[in-house]
């Protein structure tokens, strides 16, 4: 088959490469699209991958190809996608169905080969069929959805209130729209672009504030009567959204950190007292998994897919590339100020 496979820092090549055999109890996935994460870009540019050569990418759609003996929960020709998580099943956090903290996982696209290819090979029990009226560069998407879902359970978020999301890319415009499914009082997204944050109107935020040209600060107090927000969700991972997040909570509030910081997040000693006075409760979130395995992030992202009021917006995808072309594409992450959304590689049929 052919596959875009890394041969060391920046040494991408779209080229042959070996077909993967389907095993007992594993199923081949012909890609159709797979999407470029973010985590994806330092492995690519930054000598951040764990051995070479590799072929990356776990964020993918396409059709069951084959299946292994013993499956028995998808059959050739299905729409699926899969969970890229690839956890030991035995560690005591796994028994406790808390999948995204095991400690001896694998992970499809980084310590084994991944979806940027012809095919890929994955557990059965990774395997999620969706309806096949959506489109494979939605599907492909499924993972960023689960993850905003698992940010809004660890935040314990169960509708009603006002809600924050600091940080409009991916992530976030997907946060926003799981807290306006579970019905969040009023929804307000910040974020310094400005065709990001159309998007985030267009997909259901009730405000919007451009934290580089607005009053972010007193734009924050208005839309809440003075009294901060009542769950604020950081998407970005960055350290300028992290310290804004501290500062636009309101009393008791709950504050999700989804995003994943790559510099030094430092704090004032008066912008950490701010978790002091108003005893919000801070927590982190990792990944995308509950039980039963995948867990209920896949399940509801694809029937809120199938019905459409989880949506899909021309704009969530910044530009798409033959699977052939996917070293150019990464070389725009060389400036990525210049990406505004994602980027979604496809084999043609």
């Amino acid at each position: 088959m052919k596959a875009c496979v890394l041969y060391g820092n920046r040494d991408l090549r779209y080229t042959d490469w070996e077909d993967p055999v389907c095993g007992p109890g594993q199923v081949k996935i012909r890609v159709r699209a797979t999407g470029i994460c973010g985590s994806d870009v330092p492995r690519v540019l930054h000598n951040g991958a764990h051995f070479y050569p590799i072929v990356l990418g776990h964020e993918f759609s396409g059709d069951v190809a084959e299946i292994g003996e013993g499956v028995t929960n998808c059959a050739p020709g299905d729409t699926v996608t899969a969970a890229p998580l690839v956890p030991c099943g035995k560690c005591e956090d796994c028994q406790k169905g808390n999948f995204s903290l095991c400690k001896h996982y694998s992970f499809i696209g980084s310590r084994e080969q991944g979806s940027f290819a012809d095919y890929v090979v994955v557990p059965a029990g990774n395997v999620v069929k969706y309806d096949p009226s959506i489109p494979y560069t939605q599907a492909a998407m499924f993972e960023p959805s689960t993850i905003a879902l698992h940010g809004l359970l660890q935040g314990q978020y169960t509708g009603g209130g006002t809600v924050a999301v600091v940080g409009c890319g991916t992530i976030g415009i997907f946060t926003a729209q799981w807290a306006k499914i579970f019905g969040s009082k009023r929804l307000v997204v910040f974020d310094i672009d400005d065709g990001r944050l159309a998007l985030a109107r267009r997909i259901g935020a009730d405000d919007v504030v451009n934290t580089m040209t607005e009053d972010w600060r007193a734009r924050s107090r208005e839309l809440t009567g003075g009294r901060g927000f009542d769950h604020v969700f950081e998407t970005a991972g960055n350290p300028v959204t992290g310290l804004t997040c501290f500062e636009v909570a309101g009393n008791k509030s709950h504050v999700t950190f989804i995003g994943t910081p790559h510099r030094d997040i430092t704090f004032t000693p008066a912008q950490w007292e701010l978790m002091n006075r108003h005893e919000f409760y801070l927590t982190g979130s990792w990944m995308s998994y509950s039980a039963p395995f995948p867990g209920k992030e896949w399940t509801l992202t694809g029937h809120y897919f199938a019905t459409g009021a989880l949506r899909f917006d021309p704009a969530f995808i910044h530009r798409t590339f033959p699977m052939s072309e996917a070293w150019e594409a990464f070389r725009l992450y060389d400036d990525p100020s210049q990406v505004h959304g994602k980027l979604m590689l496809v084999n043609e049929a």
